[in-house]
């Protein structure tokens, strides 16, 4: 499953910072930040809660950067 979240990040190393820290997270198979459309795209594992598994995204990219937000 794939899906499509609006983010707000100030620059591009910080877009950077959590795309990284959204492909560590258990549950993400993969994840592509666009700094330009302020977009993040994830795809998830099979069998994987996307609810569960973005709260843990948001919290891994909190933790990378302070900087950026994800809107659920």
């Amino acid at each position: 499953m794939k899906k499509s979240y609006k983010i707000e990040v100030d620059c591009p190393n910080c877009a950077a910072k959590m795309e990284t820290a959204a492909n560590k997270t258990e549950g993400v198979k993969e994840a592509n930040v666009n700094f330009m459309l302020l977009k993040m795209k994830v795809e998830f594992e099979d069998g994987a809660d996307p609810q569960a598994v973005m709260e843990a995204v948001q919290h891994n990219c909190k933790k990378a950067t302070s900087d950026g937000e994800i809107f659920l």
